[in-house]
Parts: structure tokens; sequence; C-alpha cells
């Protein structure tokens, strides 16, 4: 493992992920069909939840990668006080913020001003919730607003792109910190809502459903955009689409202290957008 990841270290990240870019929207059909056929058969893509199983209404497997499901394959917990799940995965770990610090795996931890970059930002989820959700090739690429929420900030983040695998996260210390990444902040009925959607090793690209691709270009400072009174207002509703992986990574929340996630859930955990996260502040 530690030869993979000093490997990870000095191989060109950001080339090789525009590389994987470029053949992941190749239009060359037997090419993409290949593609498509291939990640089907070896992570068991059920194609039955696909809002289409046609190959041919796939342009390119980038396409087939962010597809749409059907109407009702996701069916949001009934309870409005309920916390949702926002991206389909395994949960690489969920619990409560300590000090600024949570948990990345054992051994390592991270804080929150290190993934938003900025203190004052971090400050009101220092000793709330936080969970990581790990997508892998075979889930559903789109991520979903937990609860409504209107937008208030945008920060683009440069950094690595070392892999987002299990393996990879228990070996490299801060790399949620330290990788390429898209934090979104919300303003929600039950305070701060952070949003951060991590790059990865050949699967660096980011959407959101307000500004199309944001990742990438690679940044090479931090990239901040205000959503307070200047342009078009972006209020999500709860369960609604807010972006997608181009290729897989990982999403991570962050909630204040007055909010809390289901003690069930922990490493490894399969999990659906829609499901049951935790709960809003009892006021909900």
């Amino acid at each position: 493992m530690k030869a993979a990841i000093a490997l990870q270290t000095w191989v060109p990240q950001k080339l090789l992920s525009r590389i994987v870019m470029a053949a992941t929207r190749w239009r060359f059909k037997p090419w993409k069909d290949l593609l498509i056929r291939t990640i089907t058969r070896v992570y068991g893509v059920n194609l039955g939840e696909a809002a289409s199983a046609n190959l041919a209404d796939y342009p390119h497997f980038n396409a087939f990668f962010t597809r749409a499901l059907k109407a009702g394959a996701r069916p949001l917990h009934a309870d409005p006080a309920a916390l949702l799940m926002p991206a389909d995965g395994r949960i690489s770990q969920v619990g409560r913020i300590v000090d600024g610090r949570m948990l990345q795996a054992k051994g390592h931890h991270f804080s929150a001003e290190e993934l938003l970059t900025d203190a004052a930002l971090a400050a009101p989820f220092r000793d709330g919730c936080f969970a990581n959700i790990y997508l892998s090739p075979r889930d559903y690429h789109r991520v979903h607003m937990p609860m409504a929420g209107q937008l208030r900030q945008t920060l683009h983040v440069p950094g690595r792109l070392f892999s987002v695998s299990p393996a990879t996260v228990a070996e490299v210390p801060q790399l949620f910190a330290r990788n390429e990444r898209l934090v979104c902040l919300f303003d929600t009925d039950h305070g701060p809502l952070a949003v951060v959607l991590v790059g990865a090793m050949l699967v660096s690209g980011v959407e959101t459903v307000w500004g199309g691709v944001e990742i990438p270009p690679y940044a090479k400072t931090i990239v901040s955009r205000d959503f307070r009174g200047v342009g078009p207002s972006v209020r999500l509703e709860r369960g609604a689409e807010l972006g997608r992986f181009n290729m897989g990574s990982t999403v991570i929340l962050l909630m204040q202290k007055t909010f809390s996630v289901e003690t069930a859930l922990g490493p490894e955990c399969p999990v659906r957008v829609g499901e049951r996260l935790g709960s809003l502040p009892s006021n909900a």
C-alpha cells in the first residue's frame, strides 16, 4: 500500500485526470459501449433503476456515469424532520465534530477549518455533526440536498487529486483537506450547512445545477463566489439535485451541533439518496 501511495504522490495527477476526462467523453460508439458494459458487469450496476437502460441514449460514457434514475427510484424519507442522505454510496465516517476536528480514518483526523479553508466559515460547525460518503463506480453519481437551503457561497479550493478509496483514505493524512474540492455553503431554516464535493484521482470532475461544470478547470488559488444579493438567487428544496460527480468521489456534510446523526450508521454502511441520515433540530 505504501508503494501505491508513493506512486499517487509522484504521478501527474491532473494530467491523468484530463486524459480520463477526454476518454470518458469520446463519442466513438464501440468505445463508449465497451466502457459502459465493462463497468456494468464488473461493478454490478443496476440498470433497471436507470431512466434509460438503452446504451444508445448515452452519447458517451460520462453521460451514462451521471445517468438519471427513474421517477420514484429514490423516495425521500417520510419524516419531514429527517435529515436526508445526499448520495448513494458507503459511509466513510460519520459522527460528531469534536473541537472542530473530524475523523478521517483510524489514526487520521482533519479539521473543518482545513476543509473549508477559513476559520470564520468553520466556526459554526465546531461541535456539530459530519458525514463522509464515498461513491464507488457502481453508484448513482448525483448529489442531492439533505434539507432545503439557500446557496450563500461557493469556494473552489485547489489541491491534489489523491484517490478517495477506503485504502488510500486510511493512509494519507488530511486527504480530504488536501484534494481539490468545491465547498458549497447554504443557509437553512436550521442554521448553516456545508456540502463539500471532493475531487479525486482520475475522477475529479464536479458540476452543479446552478453553475454547470465547476471542476475542471483546476484552480491555482481559492475561487470564491458570493450568491447573496449578487446575480440569480439559488434555493434548492429538500431532496433536490445539487450537483454531480463526473466519475466518482466523496461528498462531505457539515452541520451545527443542534443536528444529530443516526447512531446505527458507521464505516462501510451502504446508503442511498433520500434515506435518513439524522434529524433536524427539535424545532423542525
